[in-house]
């Protein structure tokens, strides 16, 4: 049986991954609207990632025989400045979503949720991902400027990426 206390917390965090999850289509909008296809088909794909990873939980609270309580997702900001302006606020945001994970892993171990502790490893690691891919995206755009060939030639990289769901361990 999941800590009570846990299973409360990881229920704010379904909620936080599905708003992601909706936080990243609102700048796939803005992307598609100015003419980069590429960039919004990297953030549809984060979208699915951040869907993926509110299942997690959802199916780790069932399996601990707890209660998924589902909650309204507020409404993402719909205006963005330029690309970099998107990828900074996608850096800031995964290293929320990192504090937000921190702050679960705290928990679990205050809780002595050692089952919790370990699935939570599993979004450390993915944490840290998140957050070089960002920061590494926003030091590409920042190089690039004004250049619209280079952010083009960007474009087209992004539109090569696919989700493809973890295989579980």
């Amino acid at each position: 049986m999941i800590n009570e206390r846990v299973e409360k917390a990881i229920n704010e965090q379904i909620n936080w991954e599905l708003y992601s999850g909706y936080f990243y289509l609102s700048m796939s909008t803005y992307f598609e609207t100015i003419g980069l296809p590429g960039c919004a088909n990297w953030m549809r794909v984060q979208a699915k990632e951040e869907q993926f990873h509110a299942m997690k939980f959802f199916d780790y609270i069932i399996e601990r025989g707890g209660k998924v309580t589902l909650k309204a997702i507020d409404a993402p900001p719909s205006v963005w400045e330029s690309p970099l302006d998107v990828f900074e606020k996608t850096y800031e945001h995964e290293q929320k979503v990192t504090s937000l994970i921190n702050d679960l892993v705290d928990l679990a171990l205050t809780e002595k949720d050692h089952a919790s502790y370990n699935m939570l490893q599993w979004f450390v690691d993915e944490q840290v991902e998140e957050e070089a891919t960002a920061s590494d995206i926003v030091g590409k755009l920042k190089l690039i400027g004004n250049g619209t060939s280079a952010l083009f030639m960007l474009d087209q990289e992004f539109s090569k990426k696919v989700f493809t769901p973890p295989v579980k361990e």
